[in-house]
């Protein structure tokens, strides 16, 4: 079994009672799951006494993992593999692909029968490489026959498959790989080994939440991996493209464990499940950085599978059966809510999320392929395009020729439906969820989908440009994307994942109605009333603060106005009152021509 089956049994069994030796090969590689196994089973073992664990790999610090355990007992087990003659670069190459193509044509050249196994970084390496070994080989006279095949994650399935058949007599195959054909796959044949000592590694930034695919030196142990290869059928040679010095001096022992560079939300939430109170105190190997385990904390408290003191909640034991990311649990446990039933939809689209991209682009048919995906294109969301696909492919009976006619991966379709009926087992099995189907009212879908990632929403800065709203961030709208070729673009969206590659990415865009954010993301987002520019902003506020300055005047005006009313209305009430209680006697006596003086009353004393 894998070391993520084992680890979902660990949440039944907390003593492992069913088994009494567990075997973990290939320790080397320091995969996420195999190290928090290995902090569980270290508790187990500690009062287990029947417990038998051994770790097996070919190019291991066995006294580190020995100095882990206790002082574990270490056993060094001679190999069968043939000699293998390893020469390294007398000076560093400025150029990897370039110096090993003429390394390929040397040895094509010079050296004895036997294939070539050339180790590159990822799919644009290896066509370039295998286009310049082609082009250059054209340009020798009369050289030997040699059979150039590539192989990827994003090949299909049966070209893939060419690597093992059997070359046709007098012809030699050059294999072009990434770092799969270190130990996941066996070509027999292979004599040479041409190691460009660079590989792909996918680093979490916890405080840009984002993946990056950086190209990196490889370890010590990659490299005694990659040079073993050639001595699988018969002594072999191994040329390394950089010195001796640096392979000493510059390079890892061993690779960087997965569990320091990838975000760890899911594991967090399987060690609280577990009953692990303070994950800083948890035995790692190799502890995670700090900053990583609390931004996991933070993103599964913002999704609310955790509370304010960081205890599991109802929604948080509710996501820790599903063996996936959190975001990925809660959409498809809010699926099922009276409030959407669209559980048949989500379902499909997690299954889809789950796997590698689904649609396949050869280099020779670019234009082709383009012109197919457009056609499963929903214009709102990526997340519907894959919902689209997959209802397409049942319709059309599972059909690996249809896929293969539509630039789709056959492989990643029927992975895609394995996990789904896993998934379905999971929900109606285990959780008694009822699943429904929403038909074609997919809007909402986009709410559901909203429920899980209003943590990763964007708002449109410019052409094909957005914003992060919680980073502020700059994001690019990817040209694969179903949203890049509308015409515009949606003001704000959900998006599954950020990719560095030449820019930062958004990986699987869905358009979403603001109101959904600030009503699923209440711990981030807040409604305004209405929303405009910061122009238009500026020039309603300023009409604003004009027209309340015009009625503050007005205002004055009017009670400067009342005031002069009241006080002439108060004078004239008071010359009213005085002539009233005033006695005035005027007489005209015309005596011999003379006007006599008026007689007035005498005053009273204290007022009029």
């Amino acid at each position: 079994m894998t070391d993520g089956v084992l680890l979902r049994e660990s949440l039944t069994q907390r003593d492992l009672d069913k088994y009494s030796c567990l075997i973990m090969d290939e320790a080397h590689e320091r995969a996420l799951n195999t190290d928090v196994l290995m902090g569980l089973i270290k508790k187990v073992i500690a009062h287990r006494r029947d417990l038998k664990l051994i770790v097996t790999s070919a190019t291991m610090n066995s006294e580190r993992f020995a100095r882990f355990f206790g002082g574990a007992p270490e056993f060094i087990i001679p190999g069968r593999t043939f000699p293998v003659d390893i020469q390294y670069s007398r000076s560093p190459c400025e150029d990897y692909v370039d110096s090993a193509v003429k390394q390929v044509l040397a040895i094509h050249v010079s050296q004895g029968a036997g294939d070539i196994l050339v180790f590159m970084t990822g799919q644009e390496d290896i066509e370039v490489t295998c286009e310049l070994i082609e082009e250059r080989l054209q340009q020798l006279n009369d050289p030997p026959k040699l059979l150039v095949l590539p192989i990827y994650s994003q090949m299909p399935a049966d070209l893939q498959a060419k690597i093992f058949d059997r070359a046709p007599p007098g012809v030699r195959k050059v294999i072009v790989a990434t770092n799969i054909a270190e130990t996941s796959l066996t070509v027999d044949g292979i004599m040479y080994v041409v190691d460009a000592g660079f590989s792909k590694l996918k680093v979490y930034n916890p405080r840009m939440g984002m993946d990056t695919l950086q190209i990196t030196p490889i370890s010590q142990a990659n490299a005694s991996q990659r040079a073993g290869r050639a001595g699988r059928t018969g002594p072999g040679k191994a040329y390394h493209l950089y010195t001796e010095n640096a392979f000493k001096d510059e390079f890892y022992i061993q690779t960087i464990p997965e569990i320091q560079r990838t975000n760890l939300a899911n594991t967090v939430l399987l060690l609280k499940s577990l009953g692990v109170k303070n994950l800083l105190d948890f035995d790692f190997m190799d502890p995670p950085p700090q900053d990583v385990i609390t931004t996991s904390l933070f993103d599964l408290w913002s999704l609310g599978a955790l509370n304010h003191v960081g205890d599991l909640t109802e929604l948080g034991r509710s996501m820790t059966p599903f063996p996936m990311d959190p975001s990925l649990a809660k959409i498809l446990i809010t699926s099922c809510e009276p409030a959407y039933e669209c559980s048949e939809e989500v379902l499909t689209i997690v299954s889809m999320l789950s796997v590698p991209s689904v649609f396949y682009r050869p280099k020779e048919r670019q234009e082709e392929s383009d012109a197919a995906r457009e056609k499963f294109f929903v214009p709102e969301s990526d997340h519907l395009t894959l919902l689209h696909v997959y209802t397409q492919w049942k319709s059309n009976g599972y059909s690996d020729g249809w896929c293969v006619r539509h630039f789709l991966h056959p492989k990643a379709l029927r992975r895609a439906k394995e996990i789904r009926d896993q998934l379905h087992d999971i929900m109606v099995t285990q959780q008694k969820m009822t699943l429904t189907s929403c038909g074609t009212d997919w809007d909402v879908v986009r709410r559901c989908i909203c429920s899980g990632y209003y943590h990763q929403a964007a708002k449109v800065k410019g052409i094909g440009e957005y914003i992060n709203l919680r980073t502020s961030v700059t994001v690019q709208l990817h040209p694969t994307s179903s949203l890049y070729g509308l015409g515009y673009l949606p003001d704000y969206v959900v998006y599954h994942e950020l990719i560095l590659t030449s820019k930062e990415y958004m990986s699987c865009v869905t358009s979403v109605d603001p109101a959904w954010l600030a009503d699923l993301g209440g711990v981030f987002y807040s409604l305004k009333s209405k929303e405009y520019s910061n122009r238009e902003k500026r020039v309603i506020e300023g009409e604003f603060n004009k027209r309340m300055e015009i009625e503050k005047q007005m205002k004055m005006e009017t009670e400067k106005e009342e005031e002069r009313l009241r006080e002439e209305e108060e004078k004239e009430r008071i010359f009213a009152g005085r002539a009233k209680r005033s006695s005035v006697a005027v007489k005209k006596s015309g005596s011999n021509g003379v006007v006599r003086k008026p007689v007035i009353g005498r005053r009273r004393i204290g007022g009029f």
